[in-house]
């Protein structure tokens, strides 16, 4: 019933259809519309304004949380709508136009978006697109599965529409927990203190006057891709429990670990699933996405509490989970993803963070963003948030790429988004580099022995050698640093020839 879900009676009159809502954001217009890692999105709204612009056209600047499901970036940048995005994609058509220079992209640190947005360092948003799974008799909105930016969006936007969705269940209520900082220069310290600290409402605080539309939706969200553990991520998982037991053992931690983070994708995935089997217990969890491995740490007992900005899974996991959601709340919390992702509560946290390369360098640099150093894949997400302010910054990726054409350890990272001094541990199938206390020299000798793949590990030790004569802190052959993604793009392979 419709009543069940508007229980603010004056809103009931605001019910619309998805092209009038559309009808509502004109050319130039900032929007910001709910969406965490394709969860949560507004799914019917801007499929609408998608239609209208190939007869009506217009460009607005969009913001969301991270990525959207159900094609919507592609769908929405190939009407040519979408001039300007933020801070998140992970869209193969919306890519291809990013690196075709139509669209401008603006790759942010997700903590920082409506940072700006809130000290009008951003312009401000004009419309607001929230998916909601109810609007209680105050006006207050009940996001769906995730929160992201969609709470600060609300509460800044000129207008609000929500999009109702009836497909998600009312058992997502009660989930949320949605805390806005102060202004500054008087903020508060966030009082999370524990990774199931709950310091908010259960829903976002907006006036009723200002939603200006109700859009009825049921569609679904999109389901995640998520690949089982193959022998290249299952010898990861284990460099890492045998590294995480050896901590244990030096009296640095219990087996209950520091809180986790892990980024998305199929290898952190398929790292955390790695948890499973290990000797560790009671472990909690705060980061941004709640995917598949957190549940099956949840149902294997060896996790107890999670927290996250949004929960994205895979048909299989979804089918198992939220007709079970009533069983799992207690257990769980969705926070908006500046407070997820926030310096403040992760260096306060101290979690063990991991998140995945492209690739990385023999100093401990970084890449997770551009392909070849030029193009976009989808963006620097949280893992900058996290890796700087974590107590220990891991990162992972298989050794190699495209069938061993790609090594993912390189000279010099084509582009760098985690500098070395942001760096603790690196990991592929191949081994772990502990780079804690080392030096650049230091760090690229563990490196090459333990991370490189054997077909590529000859060449890059002779890259060291000889950078190593011609001095240094941090030794290079600068002429050939790039080398091997130039061999990449000429012969189209770095192995050696």
């Amino acid at each position: 019933m419709l009543r069940d879900r508007i229980r603010h009676k004056s809103l009931l009159d605001r019910v619309i259809t998805a092209d009038q809502a559309a009808a509502m954001i004109r050319d130039g217009m900032t929007v910001g519309m709910s969406g965490f890692t394709r969860a949560g999105e507004a799914k019917a709204v801007p499929l609408a304004l998608a239609e209208r612009a190939r007869t009506d056209p217009l460009k607005i600047t969009l913001i969301t949380g991270a990525s959207l499901g159900n094609d919507l970036d592609r769908t929405l940048a190939e009407a040519h709508v979408t001039a300007r995005r933020m801070p998140f994609q992970s869209d193969p058509g919306l890519r291809k136009l990013i690196n075709a220079g139509e669209v401008m992209f603006i790759d942010q640190h997700l903590s920082e978006t409506v940072e700006q947005l809130r000290t009008g360092q951003l312009p401000p948003v004009d419309i607001a697109v929230i998916e909601a799974v109810a609007i209680l008799d105050h006006g207050g909105i009940v996001p769906t599965t995730s929160v992201g930016n969609s709470a600060s969006f609300a509460i800044l936007a000129d207008k609000v529409i929500v999009e109702l969705n009836m497909s998600q269940p009312t058992t997502l209520e009660g989930l949320h927990d949605i805390f806005i900082p102060q202004r500054r220069p008087s903020r508060m310290p966030i009082p999370v203190v524990t990774a199931d600290s709950r310091i908010g409402l259960p829903y976002i605080p907006v006036p009723p006057e200002k939603i200006a539309g109700i859009v009825i939706s049921e569609k679904h969200d999109s389901f995640a891709n998520v690949d089982k553990p193959d022998d290249d991520t299952r010898a990861i998982a284990g460099h890492l429990t045998d590294f995480l037991l050896n901590e244990v053992h030096k009296g640095r931690m219990g087996y209950d670990l520091q809180p986790l983070q892990a980024g998305i994708g199929t290898i952190a995935n398929a790292v955390l699933h790695g948890f499973i089997d290990a000797p560790f217990h009671d472990l909690k969890m705060y980061s941004e996405v709640l995917q598949d491995s957190t549940f099956e740490l949840l149902d294997s007992g060896k996790l107890t509490f999670a927290s996250g900005s949004s929960i994205t899974l895979s048909s299989e996991m979804n089918a198992h989970i939220l007709p079970r959601l009533a069983e799992y709340k207690h257990h769980l919390i969705l926070r908006p993803q500046e407070i997820s992702n926030h310096p403040e509560v992760i260096r306060r946290l101290g979690l063990i963070c991991i998140n995945t390369a492209l690739e990385f360098d023999i100093y401990g640099n970084v890449n997770s963003t551009h392909v070849g150093g030029t193009h976009m894949m989808n963006g620097i997400g949280g893992s900058g948030d996290f890796a700087r302010n974590a107590y220990m910054s891991i990162f992972v990726t298989k050794s190699t790429a495209k069938k061993g054409t790609i090594s993912s350890v390189v000279p010099m990272v084509s582009h760098v988004d985690h500098t070395e001094h942001d760096v603790d541990i690196l990991i592929t199938e191949k081994g772990l580099a502990d780079l804690r206390g080392l030096a650049p020299r230091e760090r690229a000798e563990v490196i090459i022995r333990n991370c490189v793949h054997e077909g590529y590990r000859d060449a890059l030790a002779d890259y060291f050698d000889r950078a190593r004569a011609r001095g240094g802190q941090t030794p290079h052959v600068i002429e050939e640093a790039l080398s091997w993604h130039v061999a990449l793009r000429e012969r189209g392979t770095m192995m050696p020839g």
